[in-house]
Order: C-alpha cells, then structure tokens, then sequence
C-alpha cells in the first residue's frame, strides 16, 4: 500500500518538475514595430462566402447564443449571421462596422473541467489540458438605428479567422493598424 502511495506520489512530483523545467526555458523575441508588423504579414485566401460560426452575443436584441454561419452580403452591403436552419438572425453593416479583430482566449474542456473536480492525485493531468478558442469581434455603430456594441462569432480555426476578418476587412473598408482593423475618420 505504500509501496503505491510512494510511487504515485514520485510520479506527480515529476511531473511537476517537468511543467516547471518546460517554462523556465529560453523565449525567442517576437516583438516587432507595429507599422513593419502589418507590411510583413501575408494575406490570408479570401474566405469563403458562408463560414460556420456560432454567435456569442452582443448585439442588441439577440442574448442568446447560436450556432449558424456567417455570411457576405455584398448587394446589400452586410455581414448577416443565419441559425443552423439557413433563417437569417441579425446582420451588421459594412458601413457600421467600425473595428474588426481575431481573438484567441485559452479554455479548458467541460471533460477536462469534470474529471479535474475528482478528489484524486491521477485527476491532476486534467487540470492542464487546455484548448485555444478563436473569435471574431466586431465593434460597430450603427447610425440609422443610434445603437453602438461589441459583437463575437466563435469560428472552428486561426486560418478561418484571418481569411473571414482579412474579407470583412476589405469589404467594410477598415484600414489595417498592427493585429486589428479601424475605420479611420
């Protein structure tokens, strides 16, 4: 028995002496001058007319998240979210929308979140299991209806989202400063 505990306890401190040797190691320098930074960066393909996305709220009216796709309007000049049953949702203006950026956050899984509540020593490996999420977020203001907010659609991957906000970028005429997209006035 504590032959067991003896080893199950060695395994676990190695383990964390490992996490620690991992993040004391070297870091290369990635910062670069904004304005060198937008002139080296290649542009994504352009995005598809219909990407799956799911709504993560913020626009007036609509609480509620969902999962659908967004889509380009360019006749009529929007960028229009539409329910898993192709019904349009809500759409935002190009000529509203006056920020547009990629956002990465850090999650942990429901999984990963469950298994690390078990009161155990072998539930600690699932406290580190951590997987990246990818938004796009829009700031926009609207002047026909005086409503201004921050909206997000999660999208599956990094390339996704840079061809969707490289598009929507070029499409609403926002004007490239660093990672992110304005309308310049």
């Amino acid at each position: 028995m504590h032959k067991k505990l003896r080893s199950t306890c060695a395994f676990a401190l190695l383990l964390i002496m490992a996490a620690f040797a991992f993040a004391q190691r070297p870091r290369t320098s990635t910062s670069q001058d904004s304005a060198d930074n937008s002139t080296t960066m290649a542009t994504p393909p352009p995005a598809p007319a219909s990407v799956k996305a799911k709504y993560e709220g913020g626009v007036f009216g609509y609480n509620k998240k969902m999962d659908g796709t967004v889509n380009f309007d360019d006749q009529s000049g929007r960028f229009v979210f539409r329910d898993s049953k192709g019904k349009e949702i809500l759409f935002v203006p190009y000529k509203s929308i006056t920020g547009a950026y990629g956002d990465t956050h850090k999650v942990q899984p429901a999984a990963a979140t469950v298994a690390g509540a078990v009161p155990s020593l072998y539930a600690l490996p699932a406290r580190f299991i951590k997987t990246k999420v990818r938004y796009l977020t829009l700031q926009y203001s609207d002047p026909d209806s005086n409503v201004a907010g921050v909206t997000s659609f999660k999208l599956d991957n990094k390339d996704i989202l840079d061809s969707v906000l490289f598009t929507l970028a070029g499409k609403a005429g926002l004007d490239r400063r660093g990672q992110v997209f304005v309308r310049k006035k």
